[in-house]
């Protein structure tokens, strides 16, 4: 961090803001007023451009994002990071995309923070998975279609094998979101399958929801994993009965290749 930057004071507190799906206009009133007004912001890769221009032009920004296989910083890098910020009296904001409690590990970033005596302040954001469904029109519950919403990370820590429920997943009477699933989602239908989930389950993949980049298409569990094949991510995953209620009008674009 260049000399000159830090200011001694106060300690704390850090705002864990969700940013939402990526629309500036789906940020809360109370996220938008913190990130206009911060002094410091740590944020994230799956954090949009077009939210990150609400920044102020003199505030501190610094990139802590993860891609796979691709750490800017570690997670305890980035809980040491927060400590140093909060305890030179910045205003510090730490943005994540979505809501920062659902697999942005916000919970494991406050714990760290409440341990050395840093006060924190969790604003919670519209999740990926919310934004994403309704950006192309698809309910996440509908009577006779799904009466429940169970989310499930695809991603696989230290390229391990992933251990999911996948008798309990296989519910069609349950919409499933997968979070970060690009990689393994051929895998992940393969599972469902055969734990009973039928090939023809509808399946969405939208990339850059409700972002002017958003692409998304539709297909089955049967052939989800060739579709995506050559994307690029983020994508999100909504599997079940209900992405059959996608409107028709609604076009599809083969998702952008890595």
């Amino acid at each position: 961090m260049p000399e000159g930057t830090m200011k001694m004071g106060a300690t704390g507190p850090v705002h864990l803001v969700g940013a939402g799906p990526g629309d500036p206009d789906l940020l809360t009133v109370r996220a938008r007023r913190l990130v206009e007004t911060a002094e410091a912001v740590v944020f994230d890769r799956l954090v949009a451009e077009e939210i990150l221009a609400l920044v102020p032009p003199d505030a501190l920004r610094l990139d802590v994002g993860k891609a796979p296989g691709q750490h800017r910083m570690t997670q305890p890098e980035i809980n040491a990071l927060l400590v140093d910020l909060a305890r030179s009296g910045l205003s510090v904001v730490r943005l994540k995309g979505g809501d920062p409690f659902t697999f942005g590990r916000g919970g494991e970033e406050a714990e760290y923070l409440r341990r050395h005596g840093i006060t924190v302040e969790v604003v919670p954001g519209v999740t990926s998975a919310a934004g994403c469904a309704a950006a192309i029109g698809v309910p996440l519950t509908h009577r006779g279609l799904a009466h429940g919403v169970r989310y499930v990370t695809g991603h696989c820590q230290d390229g391990g094998a992933l251990d999911l429920d996948w008798a309990g997943l296989a519910d069609p009477d349950t919409t499933l979101i997968v979070y970060m699933g690009f990689a393994q989602i051929g895998g992940i239908a393969e599972r469902l399958v055969a734990a009973g989930l039928p090939e023809t389950t509808p399946v969405a993949a939208v990339q850059s929801g409700t972002t002017p980049r958003q692409r998304h298409m539709l297909a089955t569990l049967g052939s989800i994993g060739e579709t995506a094949a050559l994307a690029g991510g983020p994508v999100l995953f909504i599997i079940g009965r209900v992405v059959a209620l996608a409107p028709a009008q609604a076009e599809c674009h083969a998702l952008a290749p890595a």
